[in-house]
C-alpha cells in the first residue's frame, strides 16, 4: 500500500469510486449518507486536486497496481465546525482535516480505511498539528466504528444541510496527537 498526492490521472478511478459507492447506497447495499449528483460528484475530486489536498492509495491487486482509496487531507474546518464541542480549543494552524474518505467498494475489508487514516495522522504530526478532525452521516455506522477503533471521539452530532445534502445529522470526530 502507497499512499501519495493524486495527479489528473487518477481522476477516472477516483469519480469511479464515488460512482461504485453511490451504487452501493442506491442498492441498499451500504449507508454513507452520500447523494448521487449532489456529494461527492466529479467536481469533488478535480477541485481537490487543483487545491493539491486530494491523495491517492494504491496497493497491487490481482496482478496490477490500482487506486484502492482516496480522500481529500487540508486544514478547511467547513462552517458546521463551529458548532462542535470540541475537546481543546486548538489554534486552526494545528488542526488537519480529512474529507471524502473512500474507499473503493470492490476493495473494501481488506483495512485501507485504517492504513489512509494512517497516513492521514502521519501527515498531521509532519505539519505540526496537534489534532486530527474527521466527520461522517450519523448513519453512517461502518466509519463510525472504524474511527472510534482508530482513538477518535465523537464530539458534537450537528444537525445541518451538508456539502448539499439537507437534513444531515454531522458526527464531528476529533483525535488529539
Amino acid at each position: 500500500m502507497h499512499v501519495r498526492k493524486a495527479g489528473p490521472q487518477d481522476i477516472p478511478a477516483i469519480i469511479k469510486s464515488y460512482e461504485l459507492v453511490h451504487d452501493e447506497e442506491e442498492a441498499g447495499r451500504t449507508t454513507i449518507g452520500w447523494v448521487r449528483s449532489i456529494y461527492p460528484v466529479p467536481e469533488t475530486a478535480r477541485h481537490a486536486l487543483d487545491e493539491g489536498t486530494l491523495y491517492a492509495m494504491e496497493d497491487f491487486v490481482e496482478g496490477e497496481t490500482r487506486l484502492v482509496a482516496s480522500g481529500i487531507i487540508n486544514q478547511t474546518q467547513v462552517p458546521e465546525y463551529a458548532l462542535a464541542h470540541w475537546t481543546e480549543d486548538t489554534p486552526d494552524d494545528q488542526v488537519l482535516v480529512l474529507h471524502t474518505l473512500v474507499v473503493d467498494p470492490r476493495y473494501k475489508g481488506k483495512g485501507y480505511g485504517s492504513s489512509f487514516v494512517g497516513f492521514y495522522e502521519e501527515e498531521a504530526v509532519k505539519r505540526g498539528c496537534t489534532a486530527c478532525r474527521i466527520d461522517t452521516n450519523e448513519r453512517n455506522a461502518s466509519a463510525r466504528r472504524l474511527y472510534a477503533r482508530l482513538g477518535y471521539k465523537e464530539v458534537s452530532i450537528v444537525p445541518c444541510n451538508f456539502n448539499g445534502i439537507p437534513h444531515i445529522q454531522l458526527v464531528c470526530l476529533e483525535k488529539l496527537l
